[in-house]
């Protein structure tokens, strides 16, 4: 089996549009919430989110017919990836031979905003208005097929749709494919734009937004006045290669994918297992790939949505994954509390935090845990950034369907 490792990283966030601009956010503590600028928000029962902002992009390359003719969430995809593979410095055609090179980058819901624009377009026209490039903007998996295109990305393309879980299965499975031989690097994580009146009226109708106008007091993991998630868009994209190429061609590596966890509570469509038996499974089998011992200092970039069920619930998962002691130990945060959940795009999104963690020796807090709730009673990082070197990290990410995915991170 092939060990694998992180060579480069990109994204676009609500907290900066660049590794760099995330990670100096992250740290000082800075909240990405704020009042919807992108649609009007008068009638909408939600108020906030946590947008991407100031981005154009042409600033990444993309030449103004790939703009016209895609949905926003896969242009964060492309602008991503022009990052992550500038800063692995892989060539395609000369590194690697372009059937070696695979592609595993998902959303969760895909172009919504494509379908809300057509289906405008429908109702106003009719049939006859509606836009010939309709379906290959809205499908999800037209984000990936678009970098594998720019990248000649001839290898494995296997675009992952597991709800919020997405972006972290897609590391996991290019993880997978490395690890087993069947690439020698993919470019691999998620994508996610669909802050827009259809979701926006989804999700609030479902009761899994928050209702708070405050954004300050909006995204509140794991306290007790936590009343529901706030809605992000983004994308995370990572390049990962086996060692044998990436020592080969002297790349600079931010740490080695080491174990990953894939699990399904198969309790409930959209409610978390109340002891997050499959979550509690899902870290336990990435910790076990990882070779995790119980003296090592372990960082987990929870999935710490803010809503009453999820938090509570991955507090018992993490104490079953790890025992009591070991939960205790280990230091732990939600930096949802300051990107907001970016659905399909939070678990990659997340990994690239968690490398950062490990490759910078410093834990980002959990911003404005002001009243810790009673059952979630972990470390959780509550309010500033903590100097701390772990050894090892996890990402958790949970999605509708009941969909559990870990990916561990070890130190290089």
């Amino acid at each position: 089996m092939n060990r694998v490792f992180i060579t480069g990283m990109g994204c676009i966030t609500p907290l900066g549009n660049s590794v760099e601009a995330l990670w100096n956010s992250l740290v000082n503590g800075v909240c990405g919430i704020d009042y919807i600028q992108q649609i009007d928000r008068e009638n909408l029962p939600v108020k906030v989110a946590a947008e991407v902002k100031g981005f154009n992009p042409e600033d990444f390359g993309i030449d103004k017919t790939m703009i016209r003719h895609n949905d926003r969430f896969a242009l964060f995809a492309l602008a991503a990836a022009a990052q992550a593979m500038a800063d692995s410095g892989l060539r395609v055609g000369e590194d690697i031979d372009p059937r070696r090179f695979g592609t595993a980058i998902g959303s969760g819901i895909g172009g919504i905003k494509t379908f809300e624009r057509e289906h405008a377009n429908k109702l106003q026209y009719g049939l006859r208005r509606i836009s010939p490039l309709f379906i290959p903007e809205m499908i999800s998996n037209i984000a990936g097929g678009n970098v594998a295109i720019t990248y000649n990305a001839q290898g494995p393309n296997i675009p992952v749709v597991t709800a919020c879980a997405t972006g972290t299965h897609s590391v996991g499975e290019a993880y997978r494919l490395i690890h087993e031989g069947r690439a020698d690097a993919v470019i691999t994580g998620g994508t996610e734009a669909a802050i827009c009146e259809m979701a926006v009226g989804g999700f609030a109708n479902m009761k899994a937004l928050t209702t708070v106008d405050d954004p300050m007091a909006a995204s509140l993991p794991f306290d007790a006045r936590r009343k529901g998630f706030v809605l992000g868009e983004g994308c995370g994209i990572l390049v990962l290669e086996s060692e044998t190429l990436a020592k080969k061609r002297g790349a600079k590596l931010y740490a080695e994918v080491s174990g990953y966890g894939n699990t399904c509570d198969a309790h409930h469509y959209t409610a978390p297992h109340p002891e997050c038996r499959g979550g509690a499974e899902s870290m336990r089998l990435a910790l076990e790939e990882s070779g995790f011992k119980s003296d090592e200092r372990l960082y987990i970039n929870a999935h710490g949505t803010g809503t009453p069920l999820n938090d509570k619930g991955e507090t018992k998962g993490i104490k079953a994954a790890l025992g009591e002691e070991g939960a205790r130990k280990a230091m732990i945060s939600s930096t949802k509390s300051m990107h907001g959940h970016m659905l399909g795009a939070t678990g990659a999104v997340e990994l690239i935090i968690s490398a950062m963690a490990l490759q910078n020796g410093v834990i980002p807090p959990t911003i404005h845990l002001d009243q810790p709730d009673p059952e979630c009673d972990l470390d959780y990082t509550p309010h500033t950034a903590r100097q701390w070197q772990a050894d090892i990290a996890i990402s958790n990410t949970f999605g509708f369907g009941g969909n559990n995915a870990t990916v561990a991170l070890r130190k290089v």
